[in-house]
Formats: structure tokens, C-alpha cells, sequence
């Protein structure tokens, strides 16, 4: 009886071990077939090799290793395969590029060796009227009427608005008495209000405004979702959003447009560049294009801005020593300015209908780009938060054609994904890349040398490079002025957050800080 129990006992093992080395050879031989389809999309014509690198399992890549390990993941890759490397991401076949030299072109073959290549659902919510969405001669006019909208006597005519926004934010912070804030969501909900209240120029009431901030909000969440328009479908409730405010655009553009021709208004804002750059340019916008223009600019400074501006007080709080030289300068040009009459209208203008998040108007900064230049290392501090953090780690490209990139063919077809972290983090011109240095992007500094271009590219570059970001760094330098010069804060967690790449660089718990007053000499109040 016992005997026979072994024998079952070693059938069942035996029958497990077939099938357990049938489902590997299986495995194995799918994953060299799934190897050899990828091969065999080689530009014959070309006699150069792939890239080295694996396509992973059959069907999802490398998707699942990209996930779990995070940046991780490409730098295994890269120490294993070079600053050129293939691997399958995301159900397509990808090129990942790391460098000055490969960066630099990959940015200036726009329109002739690449393309920009969005997601589906990204471009069916933005809408085809927007910049990212144009290719060709399209987007060379979109981009020219864009132009001025963040030209130099534009950003002008925003600072003052900003300012007031982004002190009334500071102040409300530190009037939590040292409760929680979550950078993040805060730093997005400013950005909101910049947008919609300072670059468009609308002035919704505060119900509208919790409405149109609550579809945007939706609107974001879907962005990047599956291009599936079923009911409860992420793209489904992101094309809900969208629809729910451009209607709020329509009647509150047409507003604006009215009061425009009335003369009835004197400052000018984003609508207002925009309409007449495309008049110069021989273009009339439609009520669509200027609805998906409007959603454009707020989608473009919300979540890229905010992270840039979370990081800038994650960095600050953590390097208390550039804290100190920063607010030493601050101190030598007799900033951040003190209200001209101690806020005392700020009840007078709520009553007025003006917002009172926005502070008082009376009392508006006058801070703006000519003054900050003189602030030489809060420049640098702007800039060595952007090389450490860049809100965006990379951007996407399609090959238009065949071409060599280091020695390697990259097909047409293919993506091509160029690392901006990575390219950063690897740069000869930035020594101990892992160290927040300021000092690094001084006149004698490696990091201001102009052959360190590309090693360089927070805002991308060529001609997709970011056309507001004079208007990032503007927004990222009247912050720092605020909050360094008025406030102390201290993280409200046990240890510094760790950050999440991907889609956009933020602090995993939102970057929990309290927030303190500091009177005019920087003592706590």
C-alpha cells in the first residue's frame, strides 16, 4: 500500500516536471519568436545593427520590469548597453536615448528624422487646433502666434498679476499656523489660478471656479488613458470634462471678447497676445481653436510648473545652506516687498467682487523680469532645481525615417524616447550630479558654458522645445521670493518623501510641510 502510494506520488512529480519544462520550452521559444519579429522590422536597406537590449516577454515588453524598478530600470539598461539602447514599452517597440550628442539629435531632427507622437487619448482631448497636436507648417504658424504670448513685454504685463497670486497663496499657507500643506495639490491649485485668472484674464465667480477647477481636474486624471470611448471609460469621463469646459469658455470668452471691443477692459493677457499675433500672422481663430487654446495653456502650466515649484521647496527645505545665500540676496534688494498698506483694502475689494485669494490689487507687487535678473543666485537656484528635477524625465518621438544614431540604425516607425533626467544626471559639465550646487551655474561655473547646451534640457529643445518656459521660470522665481523671504517651513513627515517620475516628477505623499511666518529680518513670528 505504501509502495503504490510512492509510486502515485512519484507519477504526479513526474507529470508536474513535463509540464512545468513544456510551459518553459514554450516560453522560451515565444520569446525568441517575439525577439525575432522585432528583428526582422530592421531597415534591410541599412547595414547597420539594431541597438543592443531586450524586447522582453512577448506582448508586454518590458512594460512590467519599467514599473517595478522605475528609474532604475534605464539605468540597468543604459550601464549594460550604452547611452543607445532598445526595449519594448508600452506595447511599442522603443528606442531609449541618453546623451548631449544623441539629445541634441534627436531635438533638431523634428519634422525630418522624428515626429512628436502623443497618445491617442491626449490628442482626442487637447483637440487638433493645439500646438502639441500640429506637425508640419501647422505647427510652425500655431507656434508663431504663441510666440508673443510669453514674449518679454508679455511676461510684463503678467508679473504683477502673478505676484499677487503667488503671495496670497505664501500667505495663506503660513495662516495654517503650522498645519499640514500638501506642496503638490497646492502648488497645482496656484497654478490653476495663475492660468485662468492672470494668462486668460477671466474672472469666474466662486462657484464657477470650483466647477471649472473640478473638470479640469477630471480632465487631467484622463488624459493618458486608454483610447476606449465606452461609458465609465477613463476617456469617456475626460471627453465629459472637456465638453463641460469649453461650454464655460464659450460663454465667458465671448464675455471678454464683448468687453474687449468696448473698451471696457485696459490690461492685457494671454487671450489678447494671442488674438492679435494671429492677426499678424494673416490667421483668424475660431471659437474652437481659442476654447482648445485656452485649455492648452492651463494643461501646459499645471502639472509641469506645480512640480517644478514643489521641487524648488523640497530643495530649499533640505540644502538650508543655499536657503541662507538666497535669502541673504533677497535681503540686499530689499525683498520680498512689504504690502504698501499692510493689505487694509483686502475686506474692501472682496466686497468689490474681487477674489480675495488673489490679495489685494492695491497692494500689487512690482516685481517682474528686469528685477529679477539682477537676482543672480536665485537664477542659479532656479536653474540647478530644473537640472536635479526636471518635471518631465523624457519626451517621445516617432522615426519619420531610417537613421543612425552611435553606430546603430534606428527604423522608421520606431519610438524614439530621449532621457532628460538621465542626460542630466550624465553630463561631464556636471560633476557630482547627485549634490543640489547652485554655485555650478555661476559666471565661472562648468554648467554656464555654451557647449553645454544640450546637456542641459529641461524644456526640451529645437522646435518643440517649450515655448512658455520663460513663464515656468518666471513663476518658479517669484515663489522662491515669497516663500524663501517670508516664510520658514519644516516637512511634516519623518524623512524626505521619495519622488515619482513618471508621468510627471512629484513627492509620492505630496510633499507634506508646515509652514511659519518670518518677519523682515527672516525670525519666525
Amino acid at each position: 500500500m505504501l509502495e503504490g502510494a510512492l509510486l502515485d506520488v512519484a507519477s504526479l512529480l513526474a507529470s508536474l516536471a513535463a509540464g512545468l519544462g513544456s510551459a518553459l520550452l514554450l516560453l522560451l521559444v515565444s520569446q525568441r519568436l517575439w525577439a525575432m519579429r522585432w528583428a526582422a522590422t530592421r531597415d534591410p536597406s541599412c547595414k547597420l545593427p539594431l541597438p543592443g537590449g531586450s524586447m522582453g516577454l512577448p506582448l508586454i515588453g518590458e512594460s512590467l520590469h519599467w514599473m517595478v524598478q522605475g528609474p532604475g530600470f534605464h539605468a540597468s539598461r543604459r550601464a549594460r548597453h550604452g547611452n543607445v539602447f532598445k526595449t519594448h514599452l508600452l506595447g511599442r517597440p522603443v528606442v531609449r536615448v541618453t546623451g548631449a550628442q544623441h539629445v541634441r539629435r534627436i531635438l533638431m531632427g523634428e519634422h525630418a528624422l522624428v515626429s512628436a507622437c502623443w497618445p491617442a487619448s491626449t490628442r482626442m482631448l487637447l483637440g487638433s487646433n493645439t500646438l502639441i497636436n500640429s506637425v508640419g507648417e501647422a505647427h510652425r504658424t500655431r507656434r508663431k502666434v504663441l510666440t508673443k504670448v510669453f514674449s518679454r513685454a508679455a511676461l510684463e504685463s503678467y508679473a504683477p498679476g502673478v505676484a499677487r497670486v503667488v503671495r496670497a497663496a505664501v500667505r495663506e499657507w503660513r495662516a495654517r499656523a503650522g498645519a499640514e500643506v500638501r506642496v503638490y495639490p497646492a502648488c497645482q491649485a496656484l497654478m490653476f489660478r495663475v492660468a485662468v485668472r492672470v494668462l486668460l484674464g477671466l474672472e469666474p465667480s466662486p462657484p464657477d471656479m470650483a466647477t471649472f477647477s473640478a473638470d479640469f481636474t477630471q480632465f487631467v486624471d484622463n488624459i493618458f488613458s486608454l483610447p476606449v470611448d465606452l461609458p465609465f471609460s477613463g476617456l469617456r469621463k475626460g471627453l465629459r470634462a472637456r465638453d463641460s469646459m469649453h461650454k464655460f469658455l464659450e460663454s465667458t470668452l465671448s464675455e471678454k471678447l464683448a468687453s474687449r471691443h468696448s473698451g471696457g477692459r485696459t490690461h492685457a493677457d494671454a487671450i489678447d497676445y494671442m488674438l492679435e499675433s494671429a492677426r499678424e500672422q494673416g490667421v483668424e481663430l475660431s471659437a474652437k481653436e481659442l476654447k482648445e487654446a485656452a485649455v492648452e495653456l492651463i494643461f501646459a502650466a499645471y502639472s509641469t510648473t506645480a512640480s517644478a515649484c514643489t521641487s524648488l521647496v523640497l530643495l530649499l527645505l533640505t540644502h538650508p545652506e543655499a536657503l541662507a545665500k538666497l535669502r541673504a540676496e533677497l535681503r540686499a534688494h530689499g525683498l520680498p516687498e512689504p504690502p504698501c498698506c499692510g493689505c487694509a483694502h483686502r475686506d474692501a475689494d472682496a466686497e468689490e467682487g474681487d477674489a480675495r485669494e488673489d490679495g489685494c490689487r492695491k497692494c500689487e507687487p512690482t516685481l517682474g523680469p528686469e528685477r529679477l535678473s539682477r537676482l543672480r543666485y536665485l537664477d542659479c537656484v532656479v536653474k540647478e532645481v530644473l537640472r536635479m528635477l526636471p518635471p518631465v524625465s523624457g519626451g517621445y518621438r516617432t522615426a519619420l525615417r531610417t537613421f543612425e544614431l552611435d553606430g546603430f540604425q534606428i527604423p522608421k516607425g520606431w519610438s524614439v524616447l530621449y532621457s532628460i533626467r538621465d542626460t542630466h544626471d550624465t553630463a561631464p559639465v556636471f560633476p557630482d550630479p547627485e549634490h543640489f550646487q547652485p554655485e555650478r551655474w555661476g559666471a565661472c561655473g562648468d554648467a554656464a558654458r555654451a557647449d553645454a547646451r544640450f546637456s542641459y534640457v529641461p524644456f526640451g529643445g529645437g522646435v518643440r522645445g517649450c515655448v512658455g518656459r520663460e513663464l515656468a521660470r518666471l513663476m518658479l522665481k517669484l515663489l522662491a521670493v515669497e516663500v524663501a523671504g517670508s516664510s520658514r517651513w519644516e516637512l511634516a513627515s519623518a524623512e524626505a518623501p521619495r519622488m515619482q517620475n513618471v508621468p510627471i516628477v512629484h513627492p509620492v505623499d505630496g510633499l507634506r510641510v508646515r509652514f511659519y511666518g518670518l518677519d523682515a529680518n527672516h525670525n519666525q513670528l
